[in-house]
């Protein structure tokens, strides 16, 4: 499953990492992320806190044994909503602003 529509719009990190706490809505640890996520610890780190800063993750402390992060509920698609691949044109017309 993939992140919203209106929230693809960020970097390619930051939506990897929305795409796979997407797929995982019970949370992920950074190890988990880092390893679905074929990025730098660095790259992943920036990544978390913008995407934390927005609002659209969460960090969750399971018991204190280990945090997971997990995403937000308005970046999760409605279940049935249709997961449509955004074409070239939708793409370029988004780009453009029209």
């Amino acid at each position: 499953m993939k992140v919203k529509r209106e929230f693809r719009d960020r970097d390619d990190t930051e939506v990897a990492v929305l795409d796979a706490l997407v797929d995982r809505q019970d949370g992920m640890t950074v190890f988990e992320l880092r390893s679905h996520v074929a990025v730098g610890i660095d790259d992943l780190e920036d990544a978390l806190a913008a995407l934390k800063a927005d609002g659209l993750i969460e960090a969750d402390d399971d018991g204190g044994e280990r945090t997971l992060i997990k995403p937000d509920d308005r970046v999760v698609p409605e279940p049935g909503e249709e997961d449509v691949e955004e074409s070239f044109f939708d793409h370029l017309r988004d780009r453009l602003g029209l």
